[in-house]
């Protein structure tokens, strides 16, 4: 091992006597061999458990600086997200929406929507209704009795129903019976020119589904009935 370096000095004089001459292979041998400076870089410290707590907590107040802040459900309704503006109280505005629903409504039932029964009841009770054509029919307020339109939210506790009339409408779903209309054609049959035209109707007691539409989906149904109206 201790004779290695001279070896491979004397390997790369060699080398260079070849392709220069003497002095000057011994110059360069000299200058770029064995006075070459070797530049190192200095190792640093390991970081104390001071200095990367420091950096971690200055790195987890950026991110939450630079984080969007969400606005919660009670910062939502003081502002007033969930409020429909004048201008956009229009029934035509909702019309859309509700060819949208009874499309929607029609892939739900399948061939129930003919039928109707439990099996349609089960999955009406786990149905989302915005954008559904209702009316009141039965109500502990008489003044409601009669209001119809397209319902724009299905809240928990109510329905807000745009009129016909351009007037929004906030409807307590307790104590209060809704009809629906759902239109369908009939299966065309042998010797008929055309499917026949029909409507499912259905009435929903209200204070049955005083829960928010996301909440619905997930329960179960269970067939009662109701001593109220």
């Amino acid at each position: 091992m201790e004779n290695s370096k001279p070896k491979k000095q004397s390997i790369g004089a060699e080398l260079l006597s070849r392709a220069h001459e003497s002095d000057e292979a011994s110059r360069i041998f000299t200058e770029k061999v064995q006075q070459r400076p070797l530049f190192l870089t200095p190792t640093t410290p390991p970081p104390s458990a001071n200095a990367r707590d420091a950096r971690r907590k200055a790195r987890q107040e950026k991110q939450r600086k630079n984080r969007k802040k969400v606005l919660s459900a009670t910062e939502r309704r003081k502002r007033g997200l969930y409020n429909i503006p004048r201008s956009g109280q229009k029934y035509e505005l909702f019309e859309a929406l509700h060819n949208l629903w009874l499309g929607y409504i029609r892939e739900i039932l399948g061939n129930e929507v003919y039928t109707g029964g439990e099996g349609a009841a089960a999955k009406l009770a786990s149905a989302d209704f915005h954008g559904a054509g209702v009316e009141v029919v039965r109500s502990g307020c008489v003044s409601r009795v009669g209001i119809r339109g397209i319902v724009v939210k299905d809240s928990r506790f109510a329905f807000e129903i745009i009129t016909r009339k351009n007037n929004l409408k906030l409807v307590p779903k307790e104590g209060t019976v809704f009809r629906f209309e759902v239109p369908v054609v009939a299966p065309k049959k042998e010797g008929e020119e055309q499917a026949k035209e029909s409507s499912m109707v259905f009435e929903v007691h209200g204070e049955q589904f005083q829960f928010r539409s996301a909440d619905r989906a997930s329960r179960k149904f269970r067939a009662h009935f109701s001593n109220r109206l």
